[in-house]
């Protein structure tokens, strides 16, 4: 396609409005759904609040400020996809969007790292193949170097109107890295979970906790697994770069970005770690524990 001189599309010094240009030369050739980005921010808005409640009120403190940081992101990212409904040659406003969005499961990905290693500690150490630390330390490092090659990526990407190689390839290793690394873990919980079910710690938990563990269990592996897909999907469209025809689908955009996300998310807050790290419920597996020594 060949523009008019003095025409600039996309990057920093884009010349286009509405008024001038057709929507076909923006950079996603469509102007973003309104309703739909007004309803996935006040998606995020409201399982904010709700992990803020949760989080108060069986306090768990790091996974509220991951989960809060993460609807925050995502407000941000699909307000910036508004912005972008009004001035879809706005660069500011693609910038915000593929940052924001682009990082804002890092986030609750950090939370379930976490979680998880709490988790181990609280039931059963000695069933697990790695240490709780690895999560707490490893699997978080992992998260922020992600997140670092994401956002480094996507504003060097941005900035050179998608002509700049090095920053294409650093988002895309991030996004690469943070697909190796949930899949990574996801092997660990899955191990996990069968070696503590199979135990009879896991029958003594499932006795005492029931179904609360399996929700707790199911919708964290849930949320890991359609992180995964939506990650590969970002994988496949950054790879095909601005040019490239998934970037202009937004039904894509929407289902397996936007839908995966959400779930995700809301996920998280259907198998609440507080469902099962309640005082009472350590006081009752110890009882047991010790009742079992017992009778031995």
């Amino acid at each position: 396609m060949s523009l008019p001189p003095g025409v600039i599309t996309f990057g920093p010094k884009a010349t286009c409005t509405l008024e001038t240009c057709p929507i076909e030369w923006s950079v996603y050739g469509y102007r973003p759904s309104l309703v739909a980005n007004i309803i996935f921010i006040v998606l995020f808005a409201l399982g904010g609040v709700i992990h803020a409640i949760l989080g108060f009120k069986w306090k768990t403190w790091w996974f509220m400020c991951c989960m809060i940081v993460c609807s925050i992101n995502a407000g941000i990212g699909y307000g910036g996809r508004v912005w972008l409904w009004y001035d879809p040659f706005s660069f500011e406003a693609f910038l915000m969007q593929m940052i924001c969005i682009t990082t804002s499961p890092v986030y609750y990905c950090a939370a379930t790292y976490v979680i998880l290693g709490q988790t181990i500690s609280y039931f059963s150490p000695s069933l697990s193949r790695v240490k709780p630390a690895v999560f707490y330390f490893g699997f978080v490092t992992c998260d922020i170097i992600s997140l670092a090659l994401q956002a480094a990526g996507g504003a060097m990407s941005s900035s050179s109107s998608g002509s700049n190689e090095v920053g294409t390839d650093l988002a895309l290793a991030g996004l690469a890295f943070q697909v190796a690394t949930i899949v990574t873990f996801c092997s660990f919980l899955v191990d996990f979970i069968f070696r503590y079910f199979r135990s009879p710690q896991g029958h003594t938990a499932m006795a005492i906790i029931g179904l609360r563990l399996k929700l707790f269990f199911g919708f964290m592996f849930l949320a890991m697994f359609l992180t995964v897909v939506r990650s590969v999907y970002r994988l496949v469209e950054l790879h095909e770069g601005y040019s490239g025809e998934l970037i202009r689908e937004e039904p894509l955009f929407i289902a397996l970005e936007g839908v995966l996300v959400v779930v995700s998310f809301y996920c998280l807050s259907l198998g609440h770690p507080g469902l099962v790290f309640k005082e009472s419920t350590k006081e009752s597996l110890e009882a047991t524990t010790l009742d079992d020594m017992e009778l031995r």
